[in-house]
């Protein structure tokens, strides 16, 4: 048997997130089914990460194992040729048959885009959260730093069992500023159910005034959810980039 890596990017507006469930169509089983096509055999993938539904990703892994002797750019191309317009194959090699797209995975940067306006911008429906509220991003950017290290990230996790572990570390949150466009990135060796989309809420209310910037020490200590902010909306979240290797994640 072989053992592929496989990068792909998918736009999330249609699916009920990455992983197979019974309840609506999702990333996984439309990729599978694809894939399988083309290799003439059942396949399972194994992705890097679960995604929500409406949750984009720019490089997203996953690994396959086949019995198949196609050669990685005939499998981007015939994979692609059966995909929908809203996923694409990127890239495909070869792996070490220990390789899995999850548990092989050292860490993940997630992207999270504001279009900062008045106005709704037709052309980043679905795709960007649409802010009305000036930003500043220079507060943004000093509270965001309260979240890099490792930290209890609980009051940040979106139904957190007692016996979860929500010990996390970030490495980096950098807020980037263009125009109308605000990008924040967020770099860790993992992540909780919703905590991307938490700490981005949980920065807009501090934006807004709502929650000081200074009482977010106190709310880690607490580790109550309902003292953090709101839940951004899924459709500005990506996953933006994998890593593999230490030095990438350290970079």
């Amino acid at each position: 048997m072989r053992n592929l890596k496989v990068i792909m990017a998918y736009r999330g507006t249609a699916y009920h997130g990455y992983q197979r469930q019974n309840n609506g169509i999702t990333v996984q089983e439309v990729v599978e089914r694809c894939v399988g096509k083309v290799l003439n055999e059942p396949v399972t993938i194994h992705g890097c990460s679960r995604t929500d539904a409406g949750v984009h990703a720019r490089n997203y892994c996953f690994s396959v194992e086949t019995s198949s002797s196609i050669a990685p750019l005939g499998f981007v191309r015939g994979v692609n040729g059966e995909l929908p317009k809203d996923i694409s194959i990127l890239s495909c090699e070869e792996a070490d048959p220990d390789f899995h797209a999850r548990f092989s995975c050292k860490g993940k940067e997630y992207l999270y885009l504001l279009h900062c306006s008045e106005c709704k911008d037709p052309f980043t429906t679905d795709m960007a959260c649409h802010y009305r509220r000036p930003f500043h991003a220079d507060l943004v950017y000093e509270a965001a730093q309260h979240f890099v290290g490792e930290r209890d990230f609980r009051a940040f996790c979106s139904n957190c069992a007692e016996n979860t572990n929500t010990v996390r570390r970030i490495h980096s949150f950098d807020v980037e500023i263009a125009g109308d466009k605000v990008k924040m990135l967020v770099k860790g060796d993992g992540f909780l159910y919703n905590m991307v989309r938490i700490m981005v809420g949980t920065l807009l209310d501090v934006n807004e005034g709502k929650i000081p910037a200074d009482t977010l020490e106190a709310i880690f200590a607490a580790g109550q959810r309902k003292l953090a902010g709101r839940t951004a909306p899924a459709h500005g979240l990506y996953l933006n980039r994998v890593f593999y290797e230490e030095h990438e994640l350290n970079s």
